[in-house]
């Protein structure tokens, strides 16, 4: 029995079971099943198939952001639009069959913007080589889910489930579970907070499932079964996406009133170039990159090309060996200009947290 077989038995079963409280632990053993399959999906092990042609672009700029979504939403024109580049843009479906890389530069940063083929339901099982466009998804720091605004929503549920299944957790945070595997000592599970759906019983099937017999599990939060499994796989991306609802001509005044209220949503027009600054002024805050100026001693800070760093709280180390390795060697203290320090300049160490548009002196050691 193949893969996706057994994965459409277990959801079968699922759908046939009643949620209760005393079928809660025999889903989440389920869901383990489940999961596991899911991975062998993404990962197979082996096999000597014929070679397809990768999707795979060589990574450039500071930041990658990839373009999702069903065939003919408008993708290759919004690329075409925002980046300048050549993306076959027709009425039929299918139009893009590779992925097509573009590069613009927004607020000095340089970022990769890369259009890939459309989806179609049954991606995550492998249908229309979606294995391969959700993988290459899998590498972007943040997600533009291209939707027709006139069908905005089945179309976000149907790739959010086909996401999912590949592993990608959008606009979401890891869960709040710390997992210890251990040698004895049997499965522990303190809690912090009442849980409605996990117990010990629960916990102890999923563990079961991956031949787990001893560890220490503690729930920070409230949490469910699905929690669990995705910090006991272990290989799940966590990545900020924007719905980018296009061809807002086709819609009246009113309607675009309420799409305004969808929660991470843009409204635009590819075809007619309408809001894009929305929609890019979105796109830097969800990246939040991080733009540091250089300044050389007794000279003016070099305001053209900044140093732009794509991590939460980067440090003056951090800055420093992204300028070169050899430089903390002889680092002595640095001069920080901006929101970072109380009173500019101030003198700081190699530990302080830097803020977007700040401005940094490097001393060295005489």
């Amino acid at each position: 029995m193949s893969v996706v077989q057994k994965i459409a038995d277990i959801e079968a079963e699922m759908a046939r079971t009643q949620k209760n409280k005393a079928t809660s632990a025999h889903l989440g053993m389920l869901k383990a099943k489940l999961a596991k399959l899911r991975r062998e999906l993404i990962t197979p092990s082996g096999g000597g198939g014929p070679k397809q042609e990768g999707f795979e672009v060589q990574k450039t700029g500071h930041a990658r952001v990839g373009f999702v979504g069903f065939p003919s939403v408008g993708k290759s024109t919004l690329l075409s639009n925002l980046a300048g580049v050549y993306s076959e843009v027709a009425a039929y479906e299918f139009t893009t069959l590779t992925t097509v890389p573009g590069v613009i530069i927004y607020k000095g940063a340089k970022i990769q913007l890369l259009d890939l083929p459309g989806i179609i339901e049954g991606a995550k099982d492998g249908k229309g080589r979606g294995r391969q466009v959700i993988a290459v998804a899998r590498t972007c720091n943040l997600i533009f889910m291209c939707l027709d605004v006139l069908k905005p929503l089945t179309h976000k549920h149907l790739i959010e489930k086909e996401l999912e299944g590949f592993g990608i957790r959008l606009n979401k945070r890891p869960p709040p579970i710390k997992f210890n595997k251990k040698e004895k000592g049997g499965i522990n599970l303190t809690t912090t907070v009442p849980q409605p759906t996990l117990d010990l019983e629960t916990v102890r099937n999923i563990l079961s499932e991956y031949r787990i017999h001893c560890a220490d599990v503690h729930l920070l939060d409230e949490c469910t079964e699905d929690d669990l499994i995705d910090t006991i796989e272990g290989n799940r991306v966590y990545m900020p996406c924007i719905y980018v609802l296009n061809k807002i001509d086709s819609i009246s005044i009113e309607e675009l009133d309420i799409v305004y209220k969808i929660p991470h949503a843009v409204p635009i027009s590819a075809h007619h170039k309408w809001n894009f600054d929305d929609l890019l002024e979105k796109m830097w805050e969800y990246l939040k990159l991080t733009r540091i100026y250089t300044k050389p001693k007794g000279q003016l800070p070099d305001y053209e090309e900044p140093v732009v760093m794509n991590i939460d709280e980067p440090t003056i180390e951090f800055f420093c060996n992204q300028l070169h390795k050899s430089i903390m060697k002889e680092f002595k203290h640095a001069l920080v200009w901006g929101t970072s320090v109380k009173h500019s300049p101030q003198r700081v160490g190699k530990d302080h947290v830097l803020q977007d548009e700040d401005v940094v002196q490097i001393v060295k050691k005489v």
